[in-house]
Parts: C-alpha cells; sequence; structure tokens
C-alpha cells in the first residue's frame, strides 16, 4: 500500500472559520505574537494568554471539519495516510483521518508548567488561573510557542522520508522548521500543492500546483489519486 504524507496549515482550518494564525498587519487578533505566543508573554501575563487561548478554544468547539478535512480520509480507503499538521485544531481528527501528528500542540489540551509531560484532555473550553496540574502547578495551553522546540519535527522528518505521495495544503511554507519537511522527500517522490495563492516553487521538485481552496482543491485531488 502506498503511503500519503499530508502536510496541513491553517488555511484548511479557516474554510472551517478558524481564524488565520496572524493578520497582514502581523497581530494575532490585536495581539503581537510576543505577547500571546511566547514564554515571555506568558510570564508576562498569564490572564491575557489564558483568555486569548480560551477565546479560540471556544470557537473550536463551535465549529466543524469542512470538505478538505473529509477528502482526506477517503484517500484511506485505498492508501496509508498519515497527516502532519501544524494546526492546533482537532478537525482532522473530527473529521475521521487516523493518523494526525500535530506539530504544535493542541488546542483541547493543557500541560503542566513545571512538568510538560503531564497533558490533560480538556472537556470545557475554558481554562482558568489558579488551575493546576497534580503537582500542584499552574496549567498552560498546550502549544508550541515561538522560542521554543518543536518535539515532534524528528518523527515529522521520519515519516515524510516514508512518502509515496506528498500533499501540502493549507500552508505558505514560511514557517520553520515545519517548511523544511518538504524537502525530506525521497528523490522523485510527487507532490501536491493544494493553495489559492501564488507560491513559489522553484526549489521544490516534481511539484504540481492546484491553484485552488483546500476544499475544491482536496476534492479534486483525492478523485484523481483514488482513480489512477
Amino acid at each position: 500500500m502506498q503511503k500519503i504524507v499530508v502536510l496541513s496549515g491553517a488555511g484548511i482550518s479557516a474554510e472551517s472559520g478558524i481564524s488565520t494564525f496572524r493578520d497582514n498587519d502581523g497581530l494575532w487578533e490585536n495581539h503581537p505574537i510576543e505577547e500571546v505566543a511566547t514564554p515571555e508573554g506568558w510570564e508576562a501575563n498569564q490572564n491575557l494568554v489564558l483568555k486569548f487561548y480560551n477565546i479560540r478554544r471556544k470557537q473550536l468547539f463551535e465549529v466543524e471539519p469542512n470538505n478538505g478535512h473529509k477528502a482526506l480520509v477517503r484517500l484511506e480507503e485505498k492508501f496509508d495516510v498519515q497527516v502532519v499538521t501544524q494546526n492546533i485544531d482537532d478537525l482532522h481528527e473530527r473529521a475521521g483521518s487516523s493518523n494526525v501528528l500535530h506539530l504544535h500542540g493542541e488546542l483541547k489540551k493543557v500541560q503542566s508548567t513545571i512538568d510538560p509531560t503531564l497533558i490533560y484532555e480538556m472537556d470545557s473550553w475554558e481554562l482558568k488561573h489558579g488551575e493546576t496540574c497534580e503537582k500542584g502547578s499552574q496549567l498552560r495551553p498546550y502549544v508550541v510557542w515561538f522560542g521554543e522546540d518543536v518535539p515532534n519535527i524528528i518523527k515529522a522528518v521520519d515519516i515524510v522520508k516514508e512518502a509515496d505521495i506528498l500533499i501540502i495544503v493549507g500552508t505558505s511554507l514560511n514557517v520553520y522548521p515545519a517548511a523544511g519537511l518538504s524537502h525530506e522527500t525521497r528523490k522523485g517522490v510527487p507532490i501536491f500543492l493544494v493553495d489559492p495563492a501564488n507560491v513559489n516553487t522553484s526549489n521544490l521538485k516534481n511539484v504540481k500546483h492546484i491553484k485552488s481552496g483546500a476544499g475544491e482543491g482536496l476534492k479534486k485531488l483525492v478523485e484523481q489519486l483514488m482513480n489512477d
């Protein structure tokens, strides 16, 4: 069975109504990135960071997977499919994808601030100041912030190296280290890039750019792959 690896980013979740990573003005929902997505921001104002992620988490509880997420699930009828996502939502899982690796954490989980191995599932959207882990420390969002290591990047590299087909959707390939994953494929492996924008693909070989949104583009691509 051929292995398809999917690299997904904010663009696929945007079609479900999830706010994209940042606006053109460099702000993230009116907050500088440094205030809400760095260890320094957390140290400076925990309440602001908690509020920011609570808003995002509440939004996640209100949206559903879209046609792009669902199209990828269909591939599992014929292929061994592994999704590697930069997104912290659970829309791939809720659509039915069996194998999902999150590079930047998961919004519906929280972790201890003194022991990062203590990770807890959330069944509500709100994390409050004063909620602690079993060791007594404040819980924080289970999210990889700027300046922090990406623990799953090595695992992701190994996955991409096994790909027979690589699909890139919803990501501009500008966020490192995730952006480097597209260069880890074996020689000759076909790459399909689904993106409505003009993307510079000159540094990628064997790439076909499907210039449309995630839902429409993935539907066409999956139909092609299922019929080949």
